[in-house]
């Protein structure tokens, strides 16, 4: 018996799996449907991927696990993709360079559609099809690669986000839309957070993946959290009151960051003044172009560096995962979703009794554990559906071009 199976999937029909599969494939398709073939192929920096590789990957993902093993009729659409679209599972074959995907100008994107085409048909016969006991073993891989192909559809929009800030036209990644009303923010509340043992971690019924298991207890001292996000107005006191220029505020590693990068402001943040933007107060740039920040709406594109930074200036703390988790329970906590991920004071670790899953797909989370932070929450590029409070995304601590934000935390019960 495996250390740690995949969790058996929801008991869908036939007909509403391959639904599901059809309408995940078809929203990848249509985030990259506003950009040119130029910009699907563009790579800004190692960290990020081109929209035509992710489109790519992600078919390779139900070619390479779910279709290998599970249809033994399938011919691949074509064998050199094995090595041009594999991430990184070294169990599955060599794979090009991370940091070259850009120059991948072929194939073609034409031939990524055709790929995904062939992909697709492949996976609706198998899920139509397949025999009874061929099906109970498939049906959870075919779950992780739809749950696999949402982080894609997230990680489209960030990469060309980045892509476009690299642009000196500074162009927009979607189209506008209409001109939101701008409210004042809304005043922060301490809200006690729960306290002593608490479970933390996924169980039961529903997807989650292997870094959120097991189910554990851990030991919560009094602390209190804050009911909302950080806003970008009160990140901007932070900028105004020196908070890039105070080496007290960082730490060491953050510190050396902002000197090196000479960081003076969030990612995608133009100061006023900046001959980009053209404008007497500060812009910021998202996927909808330009646009004069918005003081209630919270903070992204920050760094934990930079989140841990504000939380000293602001006499606070970031919260620990798990009383992140403890307190999503609580109906006064808001924003917990939708907004932005929210950085934690945990590295990202294995919780105790934790067992990666078993074969390639062992490779998913486990070999990660190590120099990252643990975030919270969802974004707005988070496709509807895939967040929930167990969830446990993680990135190195210098990362920024994520839609990243912070909640604050304190010691102690309520004054």
């Amino acid at each position: 018996m495996p250390l740690n199976p995949l969790p058996a999937p929801a008991r869908d029909t036939r007909d509403s799996v391959g639904a599901r599969y059809a309408q995940v494939r078809a929203h990848s398709l249509a985030l990259a449907a506003p950009l040119s073939a130029e910009d699907q192929c563009v790579q800004s920096m190692p960290d990020a991927s081109p929209t035509k590789w992710h489109l790519a990957h992600t078919s390779w993902f139900f070619e390479a696990v779910v279709l290998a093993a599970h249809a033994p009729d399938y011919r691949p659409f074509d064998a050199r993709f094995n090595h041009l679209f594999n991430s990184y599972y070294e169990s599955l074959g060599s794979r090009h360079p991370r940091p070259q995907r850009g120059m991948l100008t072929r194939p073609s994107l034409a031939e990524v559609h055709a790929y995904r085409a062939h992909v697709d048909e492949a996976m609706q016969e198998l899920i139509a099809s397949a025999g009874e006991e061929r099906w109970r073993e498939a049906h959870a891989l075919v779950e992780l690669g739809l749950q696999h192909e949402q982080q894609h559809q997230e990680l489209i929009l960030t990469d060309i986000l980045h892509a476009l800030w690299c642009n000196p036209l500074l162009p927009a990644c979607v189209p506008h839309d209409a001109p939101t009303l701008r409210l004042a923010p809304s005043p922060l509340h301490w809200v006690q957070g729960p306290q002593g043992a608490v479970a933390v971690g996924h169980e039961g019924d529903g997807f989650a993946f292997d870094n959120e298991t097991p189910r554990h207890r851990q030991w919560l001292q009094p602390y209190r959290i804050a009911d909302r996000l950080v806003t970008c107005g009160e990140f901007a006191e932070f900028i105004a009151d020196g908070g890039y220029r105070t080496p007290s505020l960082w730490l060491s590693d953050g510190w050396a960051q902002v000197q090196a990068q000479q960081w003076h402001a969030p990612q995608y943040w133009l100061a006023p003044g900046d001959p980009r933007a053209g404008a007497a107060q500060w812009q910021v740039f998202g996927l909808h172009g330009v646009r004069p920040l918005d003081a209630a709406a919270p903070v992204t594109h920050v760094s934990f560096y930079e989140a841990a930074a504000y939380a000293e200036w602001a006499g606070a703390r970031l919260p620990t995962e798990a009383e992140w988790e403890a307190a999503a329970a609580l109906p006064a906590v808001r924003e917990l979703h939708g907004r932005a991920w929210q950085w934690t004071r945990s590295s990202y670790d294995p919780y105790p009794g934790y067992r990666p899953w078993t074969g390639a797909i062992g490779e998913y989370n486990g070999k990660f554990m190590v120099g990252q932070v643990v975030l919270r929450g969802s974004s707005v590029a988070t496709p509807a559906g895939h967040a929930r409070d167990t969830y446990r995304n993680f990135f190195p601590p210098v990362a920024r071009w994520q839609f990243s934000g912070l909640r604050l935390a304190k010691d102690g019960h309520d004054d």
